[in-house]
């Protein structure tokens, strides 16, 4: 098949070169065709209206919807089918132009200044029209940065002092963004929360006063309260009649705002062409693996390549749920430059809202930390539309991006700098020192805008306060170490027993099928079960909040035993209370409804904690004259020396570790929601011991899991892999169908460029691009989809010749001035100075570029002759491989 490529090729030089004029090269000016780096400002876009329909990092045609994306394994025939941006797009009249005007840089201008020669000389990456990211490729963060870069250099050029104004303004606009990020997403947790706790208590009753009032708000803590009716209440039945009312009504409410809540998130549903190398966008650990085409890239076992075939017969397309789950996962992948259009949009943004308050009013095992954070991005890429600076710029967008992430913590725990430690721990792939402090004042304006919403009506911004008055003794270290190992054994437990569940329960046709099948039988579990156990029925904030809350004077008996022989009944209810929340977190987890698995997994932990808590109360109060807590006082009550709320809270957090994997966050949220810094060591020793025990058990945590089980090209800047080989051993074969050979002719036919254009999609390589030779020599390369955009601008394909030569043009110098640009010059979308390495590179380099260059592909020369491309996904399969071999 190669040698027929290679045949193809050269039947279309030869064609090519009868249709050129006898001396190409006297006719064209032998100067590069590149155009000024300094013309940056006529390189954006202009505004569009924008939806939920837009793309998430980019611009997409308006005609185009996220639920019918073009399968590019086959043709597209033309414009209007395209992924990219129409070609009338321009900036004309936008804010960059207009600013540029005003500042008065022109081309006679700069020419005057002496720097066309200079501009001439330069390398410019950017086209007239600049071609947006398709969906599922991945960011060019060297093209972002180097926009941005000349971009300020524009700007900062002007010394007057309207220059200095704009030049302040355009500093300015990173604050004001974050601070309207800030005071929204503190405006959605507000809402989020009155709405959700206004409708909780519906399952059990309604207040007759005003029946959008919960039981707490309609009784003012009186015990016996008329106000407050239950459904049995309501239908007159009495005794046992009145229980089982109840009952059914509790049931009842709990699938009705299940079931909404799922039927509101499959408005999201999205479909993925089969070309997509994905598994699934939402959190369902059941999803499979899709079969990899065969391809031009070695087999990374050592069986060796595959030949360049593959299966044109389309598979069934992916479907997933922008609005299911936490969107953590998700959130982390777009951060490091993946590119997935709408999955922050507007209608995301609303549905997600409406939704997770009905999961939660629902009482199902979930929580709102996790949709939080999905949320808060939302309304930062939303925001990022205000000023063009990050509307045009993807790099400068994930900044703003991480520090919404960040505020979505902030609001969720009421701690601001846990949310910034969040975003630099979990979310952000890059994070430079000015993000961090943006970061940081993002999450501060969240939570002053909270504290001033008041959605607890305690004046607090934290989803729960407790204040612990004695301090830990010496002794106890070696519990809360204990508690460490069970908590991260625990959390790593429950990523396998999730995953176990997924596998074998919703692979089952009709749960597949019917995803609110599952959501309602989940639910039916749920009520029924949960209604018969007093700490299964509440809330899980409310309840992690009594599990860790300390025992004062007079407190009525429940998780607080007046004497040592109740403790051994309250260790009884806490076990099954235990066993029946660990069940139902399981289950609940990956259901097609939003939902977070902070809490829950909290919950779980302070269950385990309060039972050892009371264990080793027992204990004490069993043998108080032992040497080992000889310190404490004989006659200070039960509490004197053990406060088992202290161990929930630090189990809590260690088995939150143990799922999540997060330390240092974790320990200054607890710190944060205890304000106790004689607490600070027992939660950061049990943190880390549970994330050295959950590594041991589960290398992975849930969202790696989730992100290796969607083949997210996704390069953990955390890992560091042990390579045994070198850049030559995943490099494929030089293909002709790969590459541009303009060795014989600088005019290359459109059909041919379309028919290569058309096998890189095919492999899944939408965001790949085609190396230009030259008698083997690499002298550019071009993108994908800037190849497509050029190819899709031609009236007459069929019939043209595109220009492929940097050092070529058609027209003399005289007619430059006057020249409209020729659509066959596909000069201007070539990058001339790719980024290349030897092919004696040692791994360990090819993954620092890929990593800190955020490189979409590597050539690779051999003695200074092109041999080969690595692309990125590649690149993290080979990498994935050696995961699941253990080299790693």
């Amino acid at each position: 098949m190669v040698e027929e490529d290679e045949d193809e090729d050269t039947s279309f030089s030869s064609a090519a070169g009868l249709a050129t004029p006898t001396s190409p090269a006297t006719t064209r000016r032998l100067h590069s065709a590149r155009t000024s780096d300094l013309d940056l400002r006529s390189r954006l876009p202009s505004r569009l209206q924008l939806n939920e329909n837009s793309n998430l990092l980019a611009f997409a045609d308006g005609n185009r919807n996220y639920t019918s994306v073009p399968n590019t394994a086959t043709r597209i025939p033309s414009r209007a089918n395209s992924i990219l941006i129409p070609k009338n797009h321009h900036r004309s009249g936008s804010l960059g132009v207009r600013l540029a005007s005003a500042l008065g840089f022109d081309q006679s201008r700069r020419s005057s200044r002496g720097e066309a020669g200079l501009a001439e000389s330069k390398v410019s990456l950017f086209t007239d029209e600049r071609v947006w990211y398709d969906q599922f490729t991945s960011t060019d963060w060297v093209h972002d940065s180097i926009a941005d870069a000349f971009r300020l250099r524009d700007l900062k050029s002007r010394k007057d002092f309207r220059g200095r104004l704009y030049a302040w303004f355009d500093g300015a606009q990173g604050w004001i963004l974050v601070a309207i990020i800030g005071c929204i997403t503190a405006c959605f947790a507000y809402f989020i929360t009155v709405t959700e706790t206004s409708i909780f208590d519906l399952k059990e009753g309604y207040c007759t006063g005003h029946w959008l009032l919960n039981k707490q708000r309609c009784c003012y803590g009186e015990e016996e309260c008329s106000r407050w009716r239950s459904w049995g209440q309501r239908m007159n039945f009495e005794g046992a009649g009145r229980n089982w009312v109840d009952f059914i009504g509790y049931v009842v409410f709990v699938v009705l705002f299940a079931v909404a809540a799922c039927l509101l998130t499959l408005l999201t549903k999205t479909e993925i062409p089969s070309n997509y190398s994905l598994t699934t966008l939402d959190e369902n650990l059941a999803a499979v693996p899709k079969p990899k085409e065969d391809s031009d890239y070695p087999d990374f076992n050592g069986t060796g390549g595959t030949g360049v075939t593959y299966d044109r017969t389309p598979a069934p397309s992916t479907v997933y749920y922008p609005a299911a789950g936490s969107g953590v996962a998700e959130v982390k992948v777009i951060l490091s430059g993946f590119v997935v259009h709408g999955y922050l949009g507007v209608k995301t943004l609303v549905v997600k809202t409406l939704a997770v308050i009905l999961s939660l009013a629902a009482g199902l095992s979930l929580g709102k930390e996790g949709p939080y954070v999905h949320i808060a991005t939302c309304v930062g890429n939303i925001a990022c539309r205000l000023f063009s600076k990050y509307n045009h710029n993807d790099g400068k967008r994930r900044e703003v991006l991480s520090a919404a992430a960040a505020s979505g913590v902030g609001v969720a725990f009421g701690a601001p700098i846990g949310g910034v430690l969040f975003s630099l721990e979990e979310v952000s792939y890059y994070f430079p020192p000015k993000t961090l402090f943006r970061t940081f004042f993002c999450c501060i304006v969240a939570a002053l805008s909270l504290k001033f919403l008041n959605p607890y009506g305690t004046g607090k911004i934290v989803i729960f306060e407790v204040r612990y008055v004695t301090d830990w003794k010496f002794f106890e270290i070696f519990v809360f170490i204990l508690l460490g190992v069970l908590s991260g054994a625990l959390g790593a437990l429950f990523i396998k027993a999730s995953a176990i569940w997924a596998k074998t329960f919703r692979r089952i046709p009709a749960i597949k099928r019917w995803p609110v099948l599952e959501v309602a039988l989940v639910a039916l579990i749920t009520g029924l079960i949960s209604f018969w156990n007093r700490y299964t029925k509440i809330a899980v904030t409310e309840l992690l909040f009594e599990l860790a809350s300390p025992c004062e004077v007079d407190t009525p008996s429940g998780l607080c035993p007046t004497s040592g022989d109740q403790i051994p009944g309250i260790l009884r209810e806490l076990g099954i209370a235990f066993v029946i929340k660990s069940f139902l977190t399981t289950i609940t987890f990956g259901i097609k409804v939003p939902a977070g698995i902070y809490v829950p997994s909290m919950v779980v932990g302070g269950f385990l904690g309060r039972i050892v808590g009371h264990g080793v109360q027992y204990l004490v109060h069993s043998y108080p004259g032992a040497s080992v807590w000889g310190e404490c006082a004989a006659d200070g009550g039960l509490e004197s020396c053990v406060t088992p709320g202290v161990y929930a809270l630090v189990a809590a957090g260690a088995t939150m570790c143990g799922v999540t994997r997060l330390s240092v966050t974790l320990a200054v949220i607890l710190f944060e929601l205890t304000g106790s810094l004689d607490h600070v060591l027992p939660f950061s020793l049990a943190v880390l011991v549970a994330k050295w025990t959950a590594d041991a058990v589960e290398p992975l945590s849930i969202y790696d899991l989730l992100t290796d089980m969607n083949s997210y090209p996704l390069l953990d800047n955390k890992l560091r892999p042990v390579f045994t080989a070198d850049l030559g051993d995943i490099t494929p074969a030089v293909r002709s169908h790969r590459v541009i050979d303009i060795s014989n002719s600088a005019l290359v036919p459109a059909p041919l460029l379309r028919r290569k254009l058309e096998h890189l999609h095919n492999l899944g390589e939408l965001d790949g691009g085609l190396p230009v030779l030259q008698h083997g020599v690499l002298v550019g390369l071009i993108p994908a989809p800037d190849l497509e955009f050029a190819l899709d601008k031609l009236e007459d394909e069929e019939g043209s010749l595109c220009l492929m030569a940097q050092n070529a043009r058609w027209h003399d110098a005289e007619d430059e001035d006057d020249h409209e640009s020729d659509p066959t010059d596909f000069t201007p979308y070539i990058d001339p100075a790719p980024i290349a390495l030897d092919i004696h590179s040692p791994m360990d380099l090819v993954f620092q570029c890929f990593v800190k260059l955020g490189l979409r592909y590597v050539c690779v020369l051999r003695n200074g002759q092109y041999a080969g491309m690595v692309h990125k996904k590649s690149f993290v399969k080979y990498v994935k491989e050696l995961e699941h071999s253990g080299e790693t």
